[in-house]
């Protein structure tokens, strides 16, 4: 395997750029999209030990963090479907309750 740092170093900047979306963002879908951001980040930095000291524990728990991502994609976009359908807005400053009232 080539070096470490050649894997971790874009890992480390697609997570940060998730993170800055996720902070500096309102609409919320843009916010979800930053959070799968993060999570490849997350995973690259996994499969890049994993590789790297020949083990594959890592590339596998990345297989988990790719179910779990899925899950909370489907979860994540219904809560913002229901969000719109009572707000009509995808803000998040307008997320305060998810009553009608």
């Amino acid at each position: 395997m080539e070096n470490l740092n050649d894997f971790l170093i874009p890992s480390l900047l697609i997570f940060f750029a998730g993170l800055a979306g996720v902070v500096l963002k309102k609409n919320l879908l843009v916010v979800l999209m930053c959070l799968e951001l993060m999570l490849c980040g997350a995973m690259l930095a996994l499969v890049s030990f994993s590789a790297a000291y020949n083990d594959m524990d890592g590339a596998v728990f990345a297989f988990f963090v790719m179910a779990v991502a899925a899950s909370e994609v489907a979860v994540a976009l219904a809560v913002v479907v229901q969000f719109f359908k009572i707000r009509r807005s995808v803000c998040a400053d307008d997320v305060d309750t998810l009553s009608g009232e």
